[in-house]
């Protein structure tokens, strides 16, 4: 049996206990949805997965108040204590660490080889975070002549996390650990294309002992229940991955109740390659970047800048390897790109390949669907792009990279500037000055020089203009998670202002 057919097999077994379906998770304990259910169906075949209960704003108030009432239990209780349940959590991601690739894939149609790093990456997201748990309200002292001032940080309350669909059970782990580290107790809306490792998350905390009430899941639809969080009054914060036009709609949601947000959103995002670079790494990590995850990532390096005088040489080695890409089955070791998400995504990205060619580009690679099965499309090139044409102004999130030259390294930065949206940026040269000048000039929150995109947990990761508001990583995901509180005490007995005497 080849190692595909066995992951399949395992996967049957795997699903046999979604069989009754999903239920939205709510102070421990399961409940239907108040708007009745949906289909949840594998972008693999088009195969029914489950039932998924849908909720409204009947079930977030509900777990709105659950979270409300665990708050004060997880907020006092000993930092050690949440630290060893936050542990534990790591540590039960950790031991079904399969069973929450396979499952992944076939709700998501990412490839195994990546799916099985990313639910070790929960487990990691985890161990950082409740790391930081006994020092997190930790402040400073700040003498003054009559005072001394200190400074502390308390969790902000209940807060809502809404997670999208690409990698849907590391990005959940990555807001939902730093705010249980915080203090914070969750209501968590996840995608309604990917709900089944939402599932699994909440029931490794439970087994872990995270209190009832304390990590709370509501499926839905973006206009049902995730309209209901941004706006329910108890719910103090929003944290919010996704399209950026979503994060505007979540922020007008939220005004009415001055909802703190933090929105990590889209992104065009550039990798400049100049001549003077180390031009196989440049195309590994330039491939690797549009390739990788299906294309469906908000730092995918979707525009390619490539300086004129190599870019038909590195065109070329760039066709014959997109080229050789393996499409296939999500759960076979050798498939480097699986199926996108959904029709509605597949229509999408396809209908790009008629614009492309409409606008004047060259479809140099792909540009055509595979199969009659799945959500399936070939890896995409377009070549002689300008920055004018909508391949090159509208986040696609597809395996998809357009290729666009450049002459100097002004006309590079005008270049990558030119976009609404400011997420990241891959710069490969071995002219240090140059790289010192371009980075500190790129409108990006976040910048690889000579990298692809290597993660460090401790470092802020966010974006800016379209791209977002706030930052993740480190301390920046309490400063979010908590709020800032200045005691002064004074040092002696100082001159006070007498009215009225």
């Amino acid at each position: 049996m080849s190692t595909l057919d066995q992951n399949i097999e395992k996967l049957k077994g795997l699903l046999t206990r979604f069989n009754t379906g999903i239920q939205n998770r709510i102070a421990g304990e399961d409940r239907g949805g108040a708007l009745g259910e949906f289909d949840n169906t594998s972008p693999v075949d088009k195969s029914l997965i489950c039932q998924v209960a849908r909720g409204g704003a009947e079930d977030i108030d509900a777990a709105a108040h659950a979270a409300s009432a665990a708050f004060a239990e997880w907020r006092d209780m000993p930092a050690t204590q949440r630290r060893a349940i936050l542990i534990r959590v790591a540590e039960g991601i950790e031991a079904r660490a399969e069973e929450i690739a396979l499952c992944e894939c076939w709700d998501t149609g990412q490839a195994l080889r990546f799916m099985s790093k990313a639910a070790l990456r929960g487990a990691e997201n985890f161990r950082y975070f409740a790391d930081q748990v006994v020092q997190v309200r930790d402040g400073q002292h700040l003498k003054s002549p009559t005072l001394m001032n200190i400074t502390t940080r308390v969790p902000i309350g209940p807060v809502g996390v809404i997670t999208p669909w690409n990698t849907p059970f590391m990005l959940s782990t990555w807001k939902i650990a730093p705010a249980l580290a915080a203090g914070c107790t969750v209501v968590h809306k996840p995608a309604e294309a990917s709900p089944l490792t939402a599932r699994l998350l909440v029931e490794i905390a439970e087994e872990a002992g995270l209190p009832k009430g304390v990590l709370n899941t509501v499926n839905g639809f973006g206009e049902e229940a995730g309209k209901a969080l941004c706006e329910h009054p108890k719910i103090r914060a929003i944290a919010f991955v996704g399209e950026s036009r979503t994060g505007s709609l979540i922020t007008k949601q939220g005004a009415g109740t001055l909802k703190r947000n933090h929105l990590e959103l889209g992104g065009k995002n550039p990798v400049i390659v100049f001549d003077d670079a180390d031009l196989e790494r440049a195309l590994d990590a330039v491939i690797f970047m549009i390739y990788s995850i299906n294309g469906e990532r908000c730092t995918s390096s979707s525009r390619l800048l490539v300086q004129d005088t190599i870019r038909a040489e590195f065109e070329a080695k760039l066709i014959e390897r997109v080229n050789n890409i393996r499409v296939g089955h999500p759960l076979d070791p050798a498939t480097e790109v699986g199926p996108l998400i959904s029709a509605e995504h597949f229509d999408k990205v396809t209908s790009y390949f008629d614009i492309a060619r409409q606008d004047g580009a060259t479809v140099a690679a792909g540009g055509e669907t595979v199969g009659d099965q799945g959500y399936f499309v070939r890896p995409t090139l377009f070549t002689n792009a300008t920055n004018q044409m909508r391949i090159a102004k509208e986040e696609i999130f597809g395996p998809v990279l357009t290729s666009i030259p450049f002459s100097t390294e002004e006309e590079a930065l005008q270049i990558a500037n030119d976009t609404p949206y400011g997420l990241t940026g891959y710069l490969w040269t071995n002219d240090l000055t140059r790289a010192l000048r371009f980075t500190d000039r790129l409108e990006a929150g976040m910048i690889w020089v000579n990298s692809e995109n290597v993660r460090h947990l401790p470092t802020p990761f966010g974006g800016v203009k379209a791209s977002g508001i706030g930052r993740d990583g480190g301390d920046w995901s309490f400063e979010f998670y908590m709020e800032q509180k200045h005691i002064g005490f004074a040092t002696g007995q100082h001159k006070i202002s007498r009215l009225g005497v």
